[in-house]
């Protein structure tokens, strides 16, 4: 494995831990932010191991539902996954009026963890 997929998975992991950290002191922005950033560097961390590495989220976001969830290497159930944490992490971070709700930021940490262990698994069987 490359190091610059080891970094990502890192950085995910990093952003998972931080994510629940701060779901337990009840700062959920601020975990609505961290999930949505497990999720995106998990994402990165595959399309490295094909060469891909877009400047934009938009574009590695496309680019990981064209080549693994369009062919069925991951679940449809990720577009959904990435699609809605990427909405309330920019809500929560860009929106003065938007309150995440506890509820929410629980549902995104754990869809970050199921999204990240898929992600390294699937790597690690590469």
């Amino acid at each position: 494995m490359t190091i610059s997929v080891n970094l990502r998975l890192e950085k995910a992991r990093e952003c998972l831990a931080s994510a629940v950290q701060n779901a337990e002191l009840e700062a959920y922005a601020t975990a609505a932010n961290r999930s949505y950033y497990c999720i995106f560097h998990a994402i990165r961390a595959v399309l490295i191991t094909v060469g891909f590495s877009a400047k934009k989220h938009s574009g590695n976001i496309s680019e990981f539902q064209r080549l693994y969830v369009k062919t069925k290497i991951f679940p449809d159930t990720f577009s959904d996954i990435i699609s809605r944490a990427f909405y309330v992490r920019n809500k929560s971070d860009y929106d003065d009026y938007y309150v995440v709700a506890k509820a929410e930021v629980l549902q995104q940490i754990a869809n970050a963890r199921v999204f990240l262990e898929a992600v390294e698994n699937y790597i690690g069987g590469l």
